[in-house]
């Protein structure tokens, strides 16, 4: 492994909020790593470009808000056009957009609270390891560099710099943990992006019922049906290319599959609740039509 390819891993790992704004000590512990790595020439090693990249966790968000949101309304609405009443299908299908959006939303929210307090707690342990426990730190240093294949002069280097460095926490949380630090902000944007893409997602399969008759619900099942296959199709395509890539024929090819799921289960989901309700329709019916 080259020099510039530690100097790439090195520069890969977030410093914690506490330790950013001593900037200067961490300009400097680069400066003494090189110098003592290199043999004298220290180089400061190039700041990190900022990404315009959305972060990976909100667009998992907003898929999983989507996904849900296209496909459990999309089935209630199916299921209630059985009955034939147009305001049933709106009221019971708001009703639910509504409780499902606050449902999935603070379900969010206490997933992305969990995950910092879990980062908090995991934080304070490696802090208090780091100064009441400074041997097994330093073999911990020296399994997070032996995949690597460095040698040993260079490893014991880094681990006896990174043992004073006050940088060491912040590099065990990165390195060993792999726990990126989530922003404070995190669990208000986890738990909107994730009610927001729920409840868009789930109002397109009841547009339609906007447009028909009190007693044309099936009319505008058609036409909903139409609507939530174009929409799955798109979502799915739409997601799976995004993960993929939207060039080459293989890329397509997986949109395409991918598009075709989210049609099948959206499809699935919606013949399932409307046979369900078929099904208690008859239930209900059967002992009137004997008596």
């Amino acid at each position: 492994m080259s020099i510039s390819s530690l100097s790439g891993l090195m520069s890969n790992y977030s410093p914690l909020s506490s330790s950013r704004g001593s900037s200067a000590d961490e300009k400097e512990l680069n400066m003494r790593l090189h110098s003592d790595v290199e043999g004298g020439s220290a180089q400061p090693v190039p700041e990190k470009k900022s990404s315009r990249f959305i972060d990976g966790r909100t667009v998992s968000d907003a898929i999983i808000g989507l996904s849900d949101g296209m496909t459990v309304p999309f089935a209630l609405t199916a299921g209630l056009s059985a009955l034939g009443d147009t305001k049933v299908v709106v009221f019971g299908g708001l009703a639910e957009l509504i409780a499902g959006a606050i449902s999935m939303g603070l379900g969010g929210y206490l997933g992305a609270k969990s995950e910092e307090e879990s980062y908090k707690a995991t934080l304070k342990d490696t802090q208090t390891q780091t100064m009441t426990d400074p041997a097994s730190v330093s073999t911990t240093i020296s399994e997070i560099f032996e995949p690597y294949e460095l040698p040993s002069d260079m490893v014991a280097q880094l681990t006896n710099h990174l043992s004073a460095s006050p940088m060491l926490p912040s590099f065990l949380m990165n390195f060993q943990h792999t726990l990126p630090e989530p922003s404070e902000s995190r669990a208000v944007i986890c738990a909107l992006t994730i009610a927001l893409g729920y409840f868009i997602g789930g109002f397109v399969p009841l547009v339609p019922y906007f447009f028909v008759g009190p007693h044309d619900a099936f009319v505008a099942l058609r036409w909903s049906i139409a609507t939530m296959a174009l929409a799955l199709f798109l979502f799915g395509y739409g997601k799976t290319c995004f993960v993929c890539g939207w060039r080459g024929r293989r890329n397509i090819r997986k949109g395409l599959v991918g598009g075709f799921q989210m049609v099948l289960v959206g499809g699935v989901a919606a013949g399932s609740a409307m046979g369900l309700v078929k099904a208690f329709q008859l239930l209900a019916h059967g002992p009137e039509s004997q008596e």
